[in-house]
């Protein structure tokens, strides 16, 4: 996979630190697990989004844009994450965020991303529950580009054919980080929402023939849901980068047991991944998606389905921000 064919813009010195978590594995009695610190790319506090922007802000440039467009919840992660990454570009940056999560919370609706949002001047417009987001962004899309605008439509989560390349590349570089340290990976796990991360992981994983399985906790949808879109979008990303023979239906898994209430309602089990993390580690989750991607582990170490000698690494997605988002929940 020769990823330099595809436009790239580097927005972090890599590769994100891969730390063994000496406190958690002690405290769970094993497996033994690391972490992939994908919460340090550095681009207004970091993310797993930031690497997909590597490409979609590549093909950006690459198109002329002035302007970039995506959507996402009202806590969104990938907005803040996109939002910085124009400013650093010195684009204007619109936003369409879905009122997903039915709240009045002030802490929810004003602090955490929205609050970091206003700070980078995003150009913020809000969307009732259920509406169809995507094509509500490239209804917007065209609305800019009669005012003359040069605008580059950013799916939700930076999750298409482009932004998922940043996964094939975290792939390799976690392999490669892997052999240089002399580890043997068992298993990958991580949190799974809009696709992208997951079917680069898979894709770049099936392309190596690395031979490390991958396993995503969902954040949102039901499990066949959940695997049919990550399925389906590894199956493009593996055309698109020269992948020969396609994607395996079994190498994508989703375990969505985790979600809760919907997407972005706490967990007791997310709540007690977050404290355990910050108590034993000074590692920060977030909320909606590595709190409980993490609190998936947690739970199926404890229920023996995660093996006491395996080694595990939790791919963190960042998202710490979106605490501030949810104080009173902590409290």
């Amino acid at each position: 996979m020769h990823l330099a064919r595809f436009p790239r813009l580097k927005l972090f010195p890599g590769p994100t630190p891969l730390e063994k978590l000496e406190n958690l594995t002690r405290h769970l009695g094993g497996p033994e697990i690391w972490i992939k610190r994908d919460d340090c790319t550095g681009v207004a506090t970091g993310g797993n989004k930031v690497r997909k922007l590597e490409f979609l802000a590549g093909a950006a440039l690459a198109e002329g844009a002035d302007h970039l467009i995506t959507q996402g919840a009202v806590q969104s992660n990938h907005v803040r994450q996109t939002a910085a990454v124009a400013a650093k570009l010195g684009m204007r940056c619109t936003a369409l965020l879905e009122h997903r999560v039915e709240t009045n919370d002030r802490d929810y609706l004003q602090s955490g991303n929205v609050l970091l949002d206003r700070l980078m001047d995003v150009a913020i417009e809000y969307r009732p529950g259920g509406t169809d987001m995507n094509a509500a962004m490239l209804a917007r899309a065209e609305e800019l580009r009669a005012e003359g605008h040069k605008p580059y439509a950013i799916p939700g989560g930076g999750s298409n054919k482009v932004g998922a390349l940043g996964y094939v590349a975290c792939a390799q570089e976690l392999m490669e980080q892997a052999d240089q340290m002399g580890l043997r990976i068992d298993r990958v796990v991580h949190a799974t929402g809009s696709a992208g991360t997951q079917a680069g992981l898979v894709a770049g994983m099936v392309g190596m023939n690395a031979g490390v399985p991958v396993l995503g906790i969902g954040v949102r949808a039901p499990r066949p849901t959940q695997e049919a879109n990550v399925h389906r979008l590894a199956e493009e990303v593996a055309a698109y980068c020269g992948i020969k023979g396609g994607i395996p239906r079994e190498a994508v898994v989703a375990n969505c047991d985790y979600v809760g209430p919907g997407y972005g309602q706490p967990t007791p089990g997310m709540i007690e991944a977050v404290r355990m993390l910050a108590k034993l580690e000074g590692v920060l989750l977030d909320p909606v998606y590595s709190g409980k991607g993490m609190a998936g582990l947690i739970d199926l170490i404890r229920k023996g389905e995660i093996g006491k000698e395996e080694r595990v690494v939790f791919l963190h997605t960042g998202g710490a921000v979106g605490l501030f988002g949810y104080a009173g929940v902590f409290e």
